[in-house]
């Protein structure tokens, strides 16, 4: 798929990726080891290393579901790609998915995922009109981006066309559970 823009000297064609080619790219090697691409809406993303505040969300996120992984409720993916559709690969800084007995060996699809949680300390604006439409048009129950700038998470929930229906604000200290387990509370941003 390409997009064609007139230029007096002749044609640029914008050249749009799939998540297979993608993948076959990473395969051979033509990105870093270390380097995280995000594939939106055929378009290729490099993700910034995070912060060290950054990283404390995630571990502490991976800590406060780490017991639905051990009880085998669901499956705890952290920072690995999430296959949306052809031209959609991103990954979440966390994604809770349905339990499987071959833990995704062909990769894990929007149909598998209970929640998908970003967390954003410079990348705000990115998550929330690029990502969070792309989750909510491949039909992602529930996204959460916790925004580390104004401490609140955004809980997004109901995917719709066009986005998410429902649209909720989780202050610190206030508790917060997936819709997927409902009894497990977590407390938002400590």
């Amino acid at each position: 798929m390409a997009t064609q823009l007139a230029f007096e000297a002749g044609e640029v064609r914008r050249r749009f990726w799939t998540v297979e080619e993608v993948y076959r790219m990473t395969e051979a090697g033509v990105f870093a080891a270390d380097e995280h691409i995000e594939l939106l809406e055929g378009e290729l993303y490099t993700v910034t290393p995070p912060g060290k505040d950054h990283i404390r969300q995630v571990d502490r996120l991976v800590s406060a579901f780490a017991d639905l992984a051990a009880r085998r409720r669901a499956i705890l993916r952290v920072q690995s790609p999430v296959n949306l559709g052809e031209q959609d690969l991103p990954e979440p800084d966390l994604a809770l998915l349905k339990p499987s007995e071959d833990f995704y060996l062909q990769g894990a699809r929007a149909s598998d995922v209970l929640l998908v949680i970003e967390v954003s300390a410079t990348s705000l604006s990115f998550d929330l009109n690029q990502k969070v439409p792309r989750y909510a048009a491949a039909g992602v129950p529930e996204v959460w981006i916790v925004d580390l700038q104004e401490s609140v998470v955004w809980v997004f929930r109901e995917p719709a066309e066009g986005g998410y229906r429902l649209r909720q604000t989780v202050r610190p200290g206030e508790t917060l559970a997936p819709l997927a387990f409902p009894d497990h509370e977590i407390i938002a941003l400590t």
